[in-house]
């Protein structure tokens, strides 16, 4: 039976059909009626089915290192939470969830914790990606709604996009905005780093890090003088604040800007006159512009110029927030944010009444609670006793991550509810619960442009996992509210949020569900995608007082100079296969591969400078922390600058650790943190040899030296090596068995290939001065039944073939294979590269790089 649902990733929500095809085993395609994909999914979602294993996986309820029943640890769980909130009062516990939630699981955690316990203090991991974009919105709508929708794209003529990778973050609406851009429309791309999708573009303004707010108030006031204003719009529907235009006009010429933003003025003169030239204009942002210390403001001056020129409300003419969660917009929708109350509501006096009368709750947050980073900050101090984290992982995600350990270390209770036995999170727990994973859940998502999907369970729940919404309402009843959380099942809990989106509503907030949960269980089994909202702003009418949208006053604040100490600046971000902590990506060998470890990139200046040799080790170093990383040296990076990617944790590298570095400092509006600009420094780590390890499964135990980081592959897993002192200790990872060696002393090299009745079991390759084989065809090996005698010589018997690093992760297809075909078959354009082998033909993310293949052949040949 083939079950439709929506992917475990990004905020896009493309529609799966999901057919299964054994125990724990799926067969994964992309939904053509759903809306968001229209049938296309990326990499990641295209290799979900490598991941519905249970490698990993917590299946049990445990209290410390023991297991224990349900019963057992919920009664724990609520008894502690009481008894907390009895002694301390109730701004002594708190909740952190998680973008990777249903609606249903968010809504009852968030009822829990602001209706019953009293407070607010009920915060996600989304405020790490787009809380910024709420605040900018609520400044100028009046609520937080993303007025554009994915088929804006499709009728642009100019689309621009501010900190957004999105051929790597986003590639099924990258693959719209290219068709579009095929039709003729525009694509200007304002990012310091010139990324894959950078180079696809019309233009590319590589800005100084944070001077986002001088490059639109620039725009604005280039606007202004072309005459490219709404004035009729900005009368009829706009507040204009008192010496808002004054402001603007402040250093907003086009060389003062141009120097600001450290571009050159005739890119910058284009653009702009781009811009006011092309009424129909979507300027989509995303994490470059939320995750920054002015990220409020940087939504708002994009915000501004789009009211200003009327470009809001109509067709292919939006703003556009892209969210990076599954569910970061469900979780806005139910008021998972410390920041808001629920459906949509702050915390006046008039919505707290309210809210309180639908729940019938014995007590409400009267106010904001603790934003992530406070949050953790007042555990550090001891002011917070008890918390939960749900589905997430801030030991490795937040920012200033030794702290955050240190702060779980010392807290009296820690409960993790996750799909995961062991991470860097739950090492800090006393109580640990078993949740349902992707596949397992049944609920709904919101995504990117409001559109609400199902997400259906493809198998039956494993051991003892339970999905977060029961494990939430069962604390609840324990904690004494049998009444207000007797729900059965989601379709209940969904029913009640549809009632509360609509309850003395009347209009006055734009975020209703009406007529969606007027029906029965068969119904919500049977929903269909559907976008609430309709065309928010269209007939001009925003859920302000007077109805009216709002222009905010932004100023461009001061950019540090580089630091004696630190004077590199430090940028960080997604890799295009990977999600978060890689718990789910981090299980499928094919996604693996794009980028096998965490680098660090560096200017070829900067490298020459610091004597960075690429494909070296390096230690980036912040006053927070430092971490190891593989230098790649790279001119798409500014001089000056670093950016290090965000997904390895303790558990799959020694190094890698990002989230070690960030400063602890955020938005003062939105309490995003400023994950963009840390000031660092960097410095090259020597090592005495290098290596690797395959195994089948796992090895014996874990590598224990400088640089070791997991790969996984087809039947085990590959560990990249490096160190110093004797790498011998290395060989207490091997499994038992018949070993062979092979030893050369001149270049310092050893070989171990280690044999179970024929079949390799494990290969350990180290050397000094010597070359490396490729790792592909030992991997290969582990599969088969007999190991070929070349086994030490790390190839084939006859002439070697290596298809070089994977580019389209999709068909598993490597870069020599792509140069050969391109060579031996005259290849011109992308498209010709997908007749011929298939790369590039799926989620098109590799395009961008199979672009600079050919050009750099056209360089060649010519």
């Amino acid at each position: 039976m083939t079950v439709r649902t929506t992917c475990a990733y990004c905020g896009v929500g493309c529609g799966i059909r999901a057919t299964v095809t054994g125990e724990r085993r799926v067969r994964i395609e992309g939904d053509p009626d759903h809306p968001a994909n229209r049938g296309k999914l990326c990499s990641k979602g295209t290799h979900l089915g490598e991941t519905v294993g249970l490698e990993g996986r917590l299946l049990h309820p445990m209290i410390g290192k023991r297991r224990a029943s349900w019963d057992k640890a919920l009664d724990q769980v609520a008894r502690r939470f009481r008894e907390t909130i009895e002694r301390h009062g109730p701004g002594s516990v708190a909740f952190y969830v998680s973008g990777q939630l249903l609606t249903e699981d968010y809504y009852v955690a968030n009822k829990l914790m602001k209706g019953f316990i009293g407070s607010a203090n009920i915060d996600t991991n989304s405020r790490l990606c787009m809380s910024s974009a709420v605040a900018g919105h609520m400044r100028a709508f009046g609520e937080d709604v993303v007025p554009a929708s994915y088929d804006d794209l499709d009728v642009a003529d100019l689309i621009v996009l501010v900190g957004s990778n999105t051929a790597w973050c986003h590639p099924i609406v990258y693959q719209r905005i290219r068709a579009r851009c095929e039709a003729g429309a525009r694509l200007v791309v304002i990012d310091p780093r010139r990324t894959e999708t950078a180079e696809q573009a019309d233009l590319h303004l590589a800005i100084r890090p944070g001077s986002d707010v001088a490059l639109m108030n620039g725009l604005l006031a280039w606007c202004r003088e072309a005459g490219a204003l709404d004035t009729d719009f900005l009368d009829r529907h706009v507040m204009t604040p008192d010496g808002f235009w004054e402001q603007v006009g402040e250093g907003s010429d086009l060389w003062s800007v141009a120097r600001a933003c450290d571009v050159p003025a005739a890119d910058l003169r284009r653009f702009y006159e781009w811009f006011a030239a092309t009424p129909r204009t979507v300027t989509m942002f995303s994490q470059g512009v939320n995750q920054s210390l002015t990220g409020t403001d940087q939504v708002n001056a994009i915000i501004n110029v789009h009211l200003a020129t009327g470009r809001i409300g109509k067709p292919g003419a939006q703003p556009f927030s892209i969210t990076g969660q599954p569910n970061a917009m469900g979780g806005r929708e139910v008021g998972g944010l410390a920041s808001t109350l629920a459906s949509h509501m702050d915390f006046a006096e008039e919505n707290r009444e309210l809210v309180q009368r639908f729940w019938a709750s014995p007590t409400m947050a009267t106010k904001p609670g603790l934003k992530a980073v406070d949050l953790f900050r007042e555990l550090s101090h001891g002011r917070i006793k008890a918390l939960w984290v749900m589905a997430t992982n801030p030991a490795v995600s937040m920012p200033d991550a030794g702290r955050v350990r240190d702060a779980l270390a010392e807290c009296p209770l820690v409960v993790v509810s996750d799909v995961i036995a062991d991470t860097d999170t739950s090492a800090y727990a006393h109580v640990r619960l078993p949740a349902a994973a992707w596949g397992e859940k049944d609920g709904t998502v919101t995504n990117s442009d409001r559109t609400v999907s199902r997400q259906r369970a493809l198998f039956p729940l494993p051991g003892e996992a339970k999905p977060d919404w029961w494990i939430i309402k069962e604390v609840a009843r324990r904690m004494g509210w049998k009444t207000a959380f007797a729900y059965d099942r989601p379709a209940e809990i969904w029913r009640e949020h549809v009632r509360l989106s609509t309850y003395r509503n009347d209009g006055k907030r734009l975020f209703s569900l009406a007529g969606h949960g007027a029906g029965g269980n068969a119904e919500y089994d049977a929903m269909t995608p559907f976008r609430w909202g309709g065309k928010p702003f269209a007939d001009g009418r925003f859920p302000t007082g007077d109805g009216r949208a709002k222009l905010v006053k932004v100023t461009q604040k001061a950019i540090s100079e580089p630091l004696r100490d630190w004077p590199l600046t430090l940028n960080t971000g997604r890799y295009r296969d990977q999600w978060h902590t890689m718990t789910r990506t981090g299980l499928a060998p094919k996604l693996a591969r794009h980028r096998e470890e965490p680098l660090v990139e560096v200017h070829p200046d900067d490298a020459r400078r610091l004597e960075l040799v690429d494909g070296g080790l390096a230690r980036v170093a912040t006053p927070q922390g430092e971490s190891l990383y593989r230098v790649q040296v790279t001119d798409s990076q500014r001089p000056g600058e670093l950016f290090t990617p965000i997904h390895w944790t303790d558990r799959t590298s020694s190094g890698g650790r990002t989230g070690l570095l960030p400063r602890p400092l955020t938005d003062p509006v939105s309490g995003q943190p400023g994950f963009k600009s840390t000031p660092a420094n960097i410095g090259a780590v020597a090592t005495e040899w290098r290596g690797f390890l395959i195994v089948a499964g796992e090895p014996v135990c874990r590598p224990d030296c400088l640089w070791a980081t997991r790969v996984a592959v087809p039947a085990g897993s590959l560990w990249e090596l490096a160190g110093n002192g004797d790498a011998a200790r290395l060989e207490t990872c091997l499994p038992a068995g018949e070993r062979i060696e092979a030893v050369d002393r001149a270049r310092g090299t050893r070989r171990i290939a280690v044999l179970a009745e024929g079949r390799l079991v494990a290969a350990l390759f180290v050397t000094e001065r010597g070359e490396l084989p490729s790792r592909d065809w030992l991997i290969g090996q582990l599969s088969e039944a007999q190991a070929a005698p070349t086994v030490l010589a790390g190839r084939a018997p006859g002439a070697a073939v290596d298809r070089g690093p994977i580019i389209c992760s999709c068909f598993d297809i490597g870069m020599r294979t792509i140069v050969a075909a391109i060579r031996d078959q005259r290849l011109t354009d992308v498209a010709a590269i997908g007749a011929a082998i298939g790369a590039g033909t799926n989620c098109g993310s590799c395009r961008p790089a199979l672009a600079r293949l050919l050009s750099e052949e056209k360089t060649h040949a010519a």
